[in-house]
């Protein structure tokens, strides 16, 4: 899909883009303009929440049970060495 200089939704087709263009340079349409969004605050609310999913599950799990899924995820990502 082609965009505008902002990231403003255009028409594939070169016919229908240009008609676009002409329409919004004569006034005739308002192109809405929304930013894109930002990748990082996105990972940074992921973060947040798998960090209070991590608590709350540590909370209820008992010490052995911590210390085997600790081991097994170790194993999972290091592979027995």
């Amino acid at each position: 899909m082609p965009y505008g200089p902002k990231g403003q939704w255009r028409p594939a087709d070169t016919g229908a883009c240009a008609v676009h263009v002409m329409k919004l340079a004569t006034g005739q349409i308002e192109e809405t303009y929304e930013p894109p969004r930002d990748p990082k605050a996105d990972h940074a609310a992921a973060s947040r929440r798998a960090s209070k999913a991590g608590k709350a599950s540590a909370a209820t799990r008992s010490p052995e049970q911590r210390r085997t899924l600790a081991k097994a995820g170790a194993t999972a990502r290091w592979g027995a060495q």
